[in-house]
């Protein structure tokens, strides 16, 4: 099929004016031929065909049969943008926004509805609407939670003293941390193991290190009450008073100590 070059009076007429807006079709589109440009391409072609060698029937109908397609397939890409859209509805996302001058910015928030207009499907995030196409990344819930709880982790590390530096007085404070990191689920706590590396390694090495504090503590009270202990007298002290026999020349009676006294009185 050949194409001609339109001729009127004698001088070419300046298509221009149909290059524009065909070029505007495709610049609102994203820079794809949509079904619209596609629609204005066949009217042109059917327009500006040459008389002696013009398009036949079948070649229509296969033009026909591909803007058919076309139309089906944007239509079905349409259905699926929305549902996607739909589905991110309570979901946080991250929008990566180029403006004109070619700078790029990124913007996160809850999607909170859509709209459509002009057959594009926008999200609206913190009352500013952002076209679905600029989707960079889909946040989940969960994974919010452990990123703020991971940056209150580091903050509460950074408080503690390094190892060189720690004394039995931060015993407390640690024991607060430990407590905290044991509370939190396996996901959150795997989080901190993979995001915060530095702050957990910190958090090992003084546990160790406030062991090793309690062990000598210990120790130290065992040295000052080991030398204690009683004393017992190696033999008893007995007294004997009188062990004989010890007569009385009065008629008394005499008792002392263990032995026995008898008294003999004479007449």
């Amino acid at each position: 099929m050949a194409l001609v070059i339109p001729v009127e009076d004698g001088k070419v007429v300046d298509t221009s004016a149909s290059t524009n807006s065909n070029s505007e079709v495709n610049e609102s589109s994203g820079g794809s031929l949509d079904k619209e440009a596609f629609l204005q391409l066949l009217v042109a072609q059917m327009k500006y065909q040459d008389p002696l060698e013009p398009t036949s029937n079948t070649e229509y109908i296969s033009q026909l049969a591909t803007f058919s397609s076309l139309e089906q397939m944007q239509n079905l890409n349409s259905t699926m943008q929305t549902q996607q859209a739909t589905n991110l509805v309570g979901k946080t996302v991250i929008m990566k926004v180029t403006g004109k001058s070619g700078e790029t910015t990124y913007v996160q928030g809850r999607v909170d509805y859509i709209v459509k207009e002009r057959g594009k499907t926008y999200l609206s995030i913190d009352e500013g609407l952002y076209c679905i196409d600029d989707l960079d990344k889909v946040v989940d819930d969960d994974y919010l939670d452990a990123l703020a709880i991971a940056d209150e982790f580091e903050k509460e590390m950074d408080k503690l003293p390094s190892v060189k530096n720690l004394t039995l007085n931060d015993k407390d404070n640690l024991e607060k941390v430990k407590k905290a990191y044991e509370s939190l689920s396996s996901y959150q706590q795997n989080f901190i193991e993979k995001y915060s590396p530095t702050a957990f390694a910190k958090l090992k090495e003084l546990l160790a290190r406030m062991k090793e504090l309690d062990k000598a503590a210990e120790g130290d009270k065992d040295d000052t009450t080991g030398g204690t202990g009683s004393t017992e007298s190696a033999g008893g002290t007995e007294g004997t008073g009188g062990t004989g026999n010890t007569e009385s020349a009065g008629g008394t009676e005499g008792t002392g100590g263990t032995g026995n006294t008898e008294g003999t009185s004479t007449v």
